[in-house]
């Protein structure tokens, strides 16, 4: 083969791929587009939950939090609440 034919063909698939790139780009770029964006709580969505107050509360005491009966209760609510348990159990 000439040396001519091999670079042609070389620019070709070159061109091929950049294109079939730019087109899957573009798919994905939509596809983004057209998602709609998924809720989200807001400041004032944790301040009407009590849970999350006692959770934050918690959370800013650090390890004195583990000694925390209040936070003791609120950690088992929540992996109570986040198990999907009766309210009893």
């Amino acid at each position: 083969m000439d040396s001519k034919v091999l670079i042609q063909i070389g620019v070709i698939v070159f061109v091929a791929i950049a294109f079939t790139v730019a087109v899957i780009d573009l798919a994905r770029r939509d596809d983004a587009a057209t998602t709609a964006p998924t809720p989200t709580i807001g400041a004032d969505g944790a301040r009407t939950d009590p849970l999350r107050e006692k959770l934050a509360r918690c959370q800013v005491l650090g390890e004195t939090a583990t000694r925390d009966p209040d936070c003791l209760a609120a950690w088992a609510d929540n992996r109570r609440r986040f198990l999907g348990q009766p309210e009893g159990r």
